[in-house]
């Protein structure tokens, strides 16, 4: 899966030392220009990302380093400073996200190869009525979304969702949506996942109290836009229930699990654990599955440890002996770090796993996410060129006169740039730079929340130019046609759903 996160420096104290000394220093270079010459810097700098992704199908690494040095030199920053901004940028986010994304692939990773993944699904899946099932699939992928990339939660659940339908003699689109909207829910609104980190990042946010919201505003969203819009859509296009998993028989597919990957064992349709053989350099070793509540637990214990923090912080309890230890634990890096090594041995040596294979499943976890990485440390330095010139500022204060609300405007920025770009980090990137001037001055809910709108906007109508649409549409064997009237109208639901609920929250705290 692919597409389908974490201490920053930005998110709680602006010390200034390393990334944050050179995104200081780059500040110093900001030009002195007209506003109509920052805002005509703005829309060209954003065309050309968008023209170079949409119509040449430029990487958006390379699109975003070459729009920001566009939007630099249009606004009259020197050439030798072209790239001052953007490389102080890169360098900053990469040295707050890098670590957390990397550390977020290796739990992923392992939960996988496990075959801890296969027993969340096989778990609730045998205590889930057969009229339940739709609800089952969301609630499945919205645990196991929470620690995986969309495009690795899509990979690993498509093949349950056939073979539900199949057994369901059910239409896939009725267990297919509430997957894919759990799946999207968590990819936009919740950390650690690279789009919500960035805006944290970018926006000074706190990552708890996000991290707390997203799920608040996650769970309705899902509801809506999974099972219950699933109901109208397997009326407006119907499909057989298949009769393969992706060209294969049920058996094949690997039972209600995921495809083995790894050496990850399988399970029988009682949900019990079955010893898989794993070939080494020393022989052969078995391999047993890690139980539901340690693979529950696995996923879930960032999410505790993150949300305890900011509860002490909330409560003002973090000069207490028991608030220091969880401000400590609940560090984003340091809460990652911990769920990392618990994995480990959760998923490794407990399971029987040698220290070799483990070092090869931690060196086999980082190569997925090297384009990630990348784009999102381009992100950082469009942003901070965005900030550096004095652009952002330029917009804000415009939005701010317009009357919009950020939250409000923030959505729209993002939605827009989604719907241009079909890339959701690209939509956040540019939202969260652009809005950044107007969240230093708010309070910190709402700067959480106005995280919260731009990852909504960042999902709304995926259509073709969106890598994710072909995904969907070839898995489930629909038409074009199809995959608009399903996974795209979802999408959208999903998206203007989140946003209500943002504003309503923001409305009342």
């Amino acid at each position: 899966m692919l597409d389908t996160a974490l201490a920053l420096p930005a998110l709680n104290a602006p010390a200034l030392n390393g990334p944050a000394l050179a995104v200081a220093a780059a500040a110093d270079t900001a030009p002195t220009a007209s506003t109509p010459q920052l805002v005509l810097a703005a829309l060209i700098g954003i065309v050309v990302i968008v023209g170079l992704i949409v119509w040449l199908k430029m990487h958006p690494f390379l699109a975003l380093v070459l729009g920001s040095g566009v939007l630099a030199i249009v606004a009259g920053v020197g050439l030798t400073d072209t790239f001052t901004s953007f490389t102080a940028g890169l360098g900053s986010t990469v040295a707050g996200v890098g670590v957390l994304i990397a550390l977020g692939a290796i739990i992923g990773k392992l939960l996988i190869d496990s075959g801890g993944a296969d027993r969340i699904v096989d778990t609730i899946l045998d205590k889930t009525p057969t009229k339940r099932l739709p609800w089952a699939m969301a609630l499945i992928a919205f645990v196991v979304g929470i620690p995986l990339f969309f495009e690795v939660g899509v990979v690993l659940l498509i093949p349950v969702v056939m073979i539900v339908a199949r057994r369901m003699r059910a239409n896939p689109v009725l267990v297919g949506i509430p997957a894919l909207a759990g799946l999207s829910a968590l990819h936009g609104l919740v950390p650690p996942h690279p789009g919500p980190l960035l805006a944290i990042d970018a926006l000074g946010a706190n990552l708890g109290l996000t991290l707390g919201l997203g799920l608040l505003v996650a769970i309705p969203t899902v509801i809506i836009a999974g099972p219950l819009l699933a109901i109208p859509l397997t009326r407006w296009v119907k499909l057989d229930p298949p009769t393969t998993v992706l060209g294969m028989s049920d058996a094949a597919a690997g039972g209600t699990g995921a495809a083995d990957t790894g050496g990850a064992p399988s399970s029988d349709n009682s949900g019990n654990a079955t010893a898989t053989a794993t070939a080494t350099d020393a022989g052969t070793t078995t391999l047993r599955k890690p139980s539901f509540g340690i693979s529950v637990l696995v996923v879930l214990l960032p999410v505790i440890l993150m949300l305890a923090r900011s509860v002490v912080e909330i409560a003002g309890t973090t000069g207490t002996g028991y608030g220091t230890v969880l401000e400590f634990l609940g560090e984003p890096l340091v809460a990652l770090l911990i769920t990392s090594l618990f994995a480990l041995f959760a998923f490794g040596t407990a399971v029987g796993r040698t220290r070799q294979q483990l070092g090869d499943l931690v060196g086999s976890s980082f190569a997925p996410i090297a384009g990630i990485l990348l784009i999102v440390g381009a992100g950082g330095g469009f942003k901070q060129t965005l900030v550096d010139t004095g652009v952002g500022d330029v917009i804000a204060s415009g939005i701010a006169d317009a009357g919009i609300t950020p939250l409000l405007a923030g959505w729209l920025v993002a939605a827009l740039i989604r719907i241009a770009t079909g890339s959701a980090t690209v939509a956040t990137i540019t939202a969260a730079g652009i809005m950044a001037p107007l969240a230093a001055g708010l309070e910190p809910t709402q700067a959480a929340l106005l995280v919260l709108a731009i990852g909504a906007g960042s999902v709304f109508l995926s259509h073709v130019n969106d890598a994710g649409f072909w995904l969907v549409k070839e898995y489930f064997g629909m038409t074009v046609g199809q995959t608009f009237k399903t996974w795209s109208l979802m999408e959208s639901v999903l998206s203007v759903v989140a946003l209500l609920v943002v504003l309503l929250l923001g409305a009342f705290v």
